[in-house]
């Protein structure tokens, strides 16, 4: 009899777990088509993880524009159709939450506990310092800081001697290292003269390399990290680097450092206002480095490998370069200032803007997810309705719109000047079955959500780009060499990586 009851029991308790893992969860009438998966509670999470674009392309095969499956424990409404998209970003945060889930994937990945309506004070800050008035202080910092790294050495006397590198590593390591500098200070001077300034420059240039490389390390890791699969080693390692960041960017160590921009500061002061502790503090700080600087220098690399395998549009970003110079009174010669870009020469650049639109149409592919947060009906284009649960998420995946031939013709070249009208302006005048897009490209996401530091990112590559131009001669070591392909394991974190690195090879031209 005892056994008869154990065994009842452990059945009982294996139907319970199966039900809690999502096992015997039922399509209701007018829910999207469901697919739980093979696993249970993983569901679909595996090949999802192996290659998204791939899998969301063959469950839109099955399924049509609008689906759910299940992904590690959750339920994920997927919509592919971009007439439907605004029935995801225009709804209401009380129905479509995106801080929920935002703060679940922090707290993983970064050890941070976030404060009330954090969201709405990151967004203040960004306006006030990412954007305009702000932006004219940030494109300064980011020019001075890439003079020192880029230019230190030119015209020193070592001659236009060809020096070869990977183009993935350098791009990312220039970019990163500037906005680094830029954001977070640079070092105090220990005196007055020529002599303590040049040092602290060069401390700038030894320490922010050393700072890169263990970034490095850290944004490799980041794909598992926050599915939650990394091995045991692989967690010790993702532990020491959280440890040595929380360190380099400590609230103590901030104060010694000259320059730290508005933006940082103030995400500090408001944090200290509302009774954290410095060590969360100096948690949020690694999180705004890596948000503000894990995607910026791969698209840097994607945008140089672009212009260098299009010789076209190498030729018509070179002249836009060197007519805004020319306007500007501004020149590169030998013994001559270093150029100095501002914000009001960045914003004249249509060629650039629109190679710069294409390079992220091609290479960013982020997932953006709202948590449901009650019973809710989501109405598609076409005028369907369909019914979404509360605990739910509902994600979009702009990516697919990205490479949709009847959106973008022949998607996976890169055109220049796809972005451009015959008369110059910014094209925005994209369609999908007869009717105009709003979200024909969406590489910084859409609505309230938005990057809000889209403007200082779009300013760093530009100014990278152009000082590559101004003052270096360039070009691919194997001119026939492919282009890669993408790291799918980074599918739906930003800007995409690439497969394998590239080499290429640079001199000055003064």
């Amino acid at each position: 009899m005892a056994l008869v009851q154990i065994l009842l029991a452990l059945l009982i308790s294996v139907i319970g777990a199966l039900y809690l893992l999502g096992s015997f969860r039922r399509r209701r009438t007018g829910e999207p088509p469901l697919e739980k998966g093979p696993i249970p509670w993983l569901g679909h999470v595996l090949e999802f993880r192996k290659d998204t674009a791939k899998f969301l392309n063959r469950m839109k095969a099955k399924h049509g524009d609008i689906f759910t499956v299940q992904l590690g424990g959750f339920y994920f409404t997927f919509i592919t159709d971009p007439l439907s998209f605004g029935a995801v970003v225009k709804e209401a945060r009380a129905k479509l939450d995106f801080t929920k889930f935002a703060e679940q994937l922090v707290q993983r990945v970064f050890g941070y506990h976030s404060i009330q309506s954090e969201h709405k004070v990151l967004q203040a800050s960004s306006t006030k310092h990412l954007m305009g008035d702000g932006l004219v202080v940030m494109t300064q910092a980011m020019m001075y800081n890439l003079q020192n790294l880029m230019l230190h050495s030119v015209g020193s006397g070592n001659g236009k001697v060809w020096q070869e590198s990977g183009l993935f590593a350098y791009s990312y390591n220039i970019v990163f290292r500037a906005g680094y500098l830029s954001l977070f200070g640079n070092e105090s001077p220990k005196g007055t003269g020529k002599e303590s300034v040049e040092k602290a420059k060069e401390i700038d240039r030894q320490e922010s390399n050393d700072l890169f490389w263990e970034f490095r390390k850290y944004d490799q890791l980041f794909p598992n990290l926050a599915y939650g699969v990394l091995g045991p080693s692989e967690k010790m390692e993702a532990e020491r680097l959280k440890r040595l960041f929380w360190s380099t960017l400590s609230v103590q160590k901030m104060r010694a450092r000259d320059n730290i921009s508005g933006w940082v500061s103030d995400q500090q002061q408001v944090r200290a206002e509302h009774g954290m502790q410095e060590f969360m503090q100096d948690r949020y700080m690694f999180l705004l480095l890596w948000a503000s600087q894990g995607n910026t220098g791969p698209s840097a690399f994607w945008l140089l490998l672009y212009l260098m395998k299009h010789p076209e549009a190498m030729s018509a970003v070179r002249k836009e370069v060197e007519e805004i110079l020319k306007e500007a009174g501004q020149e590169v010669k030998p013994g001559g200032p270093l150029i100095d870009l501002s914000r009001d020469m960045l914003l004249k650049t249509p060629i650039l803007d629109s190679a710069v639109e294409e390079t992220l149409r091609l290479t960013a592919a982020p997932i953006l997810t709202r948590a449901v947060m009650q019973d809710m009906t989501i109405i598609m284009a076409n005028g369907q309705e369909y019914k979404i649960r509360e605990g739910d998420r509902v994600a979009v995946f702009p990516y697919v719109v990205h490479v949709d031939p009847e959106v973008h013709p022949d998607p996976l070249t890169f055109k220049y000047d796809r972005f451009l009208n015959a008369d110059g302006s910014r094209k925005t005048d994209f369609y999908k079955g007869g009717k105009k897009l709003k979200y024909y490209s969406m590489p910084w996401g859409a609505g309230t959500t938005m990057c809000p530091g889209r403007f200082f990112a779009t300013n760093e590559l530009k100014q990278f780009v152009f000082l590559m131009l101004s003052y270096f001669d360039f070009e691919l070591t194997n001119p026939n060499e492919q282009i890669p392909g993408i790291d799918i394991r980074r599918w739906g974190f930003g800007s995409m990586q690439s497969d394998r690195d590239i080499q290429f090879r640079y001199r000055p031209r003064i």
